[in-house]
């Protein structure tokens, strides 16, 4: 079968490997249909931060049919088309009995620590997969890992009902928190980004306003109203602190993107006018839902990808898209129907 496989930083190959072996006892084989490259891809691609295997195939974000199942599997069948989870949690840590597998102490990703879905066909825990409906685009299919994340960042920051809210990033996972706040939130919402052309397009989909980080064009688009607030998917220090100086006391700034480099803020500040900074890491049980969503949310979410035809696009798309050529917020391969 085919692969896409990372060796090393900056070492990406498509390449020919054996399809998987029989499923183990609690696993399935599944068909890929659909698969998404994340920021997180790139990050990897770029650095080599997470590199634990060398070489491993690629992908976190990807849908199936299943084609085979291990023993002590019982509530899937060949030929179900499902969702992946990204996530590789023990369920014997402290973390994951507490129902927190997400901050599991031995934490790892598809794609990382075992081969991912940016090939032919995959093995993975049955308890990773969500069955969706048949009649789903693949395409939106492979969205449910990312939406995923988006809810749990949505969930973690709570905003009271009719509050303002800012969102500050535009990519997938800043797009997605929008397009869940704009249909799960009534109160104003805010949108920022040095990229004009992705805030725009999440302001088409969501109804969401555009402004830049500036305290008093924020306060003159809520016509004098405060925000306390916010959701940054930008991972940029500099976003985070300006963010956090903007906010009015009371409220609370998520973070849900990759940060580089270090946050030096007075803390009296959070104390003060008492903001809370609350960490979002991945999801916890939110796929199911994210799952039942896609459906509904399928023409929004198609407004926000491209697609590649196949595995053998994946090299020049990674290059690409760290070149910031693009105008999607996700890019999606098409592997098979």
């Amino acid at each position: 079968m085919k692969a896409v496989r990372l060796y090393d930083a900056m070492d990406l190959r498509v390449e020919e490997m054996a399809s998987p072996s029989a499923p183990p006892a609690g696993f399935v084989n599944l068909k890929v249909r659909a698969a998404g490259i994340c920021g997180s891809d790139l990050h990897n691609y770029r650095t080599g931060q997470w590199i634990s295997r060398r070489p491993s195939t690629a992908g976190h974000e990807f849908c199936g049919r299943v084609t085979a199942i291990g023993d002590r599997v019982s509530d899937l069948a060949i030929g179900d088309v499902v969702s992946s989870d990204s996530r590789m949690w023990c369920g014997t840590c402290p973390a994951c009995l507490s129902g927190r597998s997400n901050v599991c102490e031995s934490l790892g990703f598809v794609g990382e620590v075992c081969d991912g879905g940016f090939a032919d066909e995959v093995q993975v825990p049955a308890r990773l997969v969500v069955r969706h409906d048949p009649q789903l685009s693949p395409h939106i299919a492979a969205m449910a890992e990312p939406l995923a994340v988006a809810l749990h960042a949505v969930r973690r920051l709570a905003v009271p009902p009719g509050e303002p809210v800012l969102v500050a990033g535009c990519g997938t996972i800043g797009g997605l928190s929008a397009l869940l706040l704009s249909r799960l939130h009534d109160g104003p919402l805010l949108l920022a980004d040095l990229n004009a052309g992705k805030a725009k397009l999440v302001s088409d989909v969501t109804g969401g306003k555009v402004v830049p980080l500036d305290k008093t064009q924020i306060e003159a688009a809520l016509s004098g109203g405060r925000l306390r607030h916010a959701l940054d998917a930008t991972g940029s220090i500099q976003a985070i602190a300006r963010a956090i100086q903007l906010l009015s006391g009371g409220g609370g700034l998520a973070l849900v993107g990759i940060s580089h480099g270090k946050l030096d803020f007075d803390p009296n500040v959070l104390v003060e006018r008492e903001i809370s900074l609350i960490g979002c890491h991945a999801f916890s049980d939110e796929l199911p839902e994210a799952v039942a969503l896609l459906s509904e949310l399928a023409p929004a979410l198609l407004r926000f990808i491209e697609v590649l035809p196949s595995l053998d696009d994946v090299p020049g798309a990674y290059d690409r898209l760290l070149r910031g050529e693009s105008s999607a917020l996700k890019t999606i391969i098409n592997v098979a129907e």
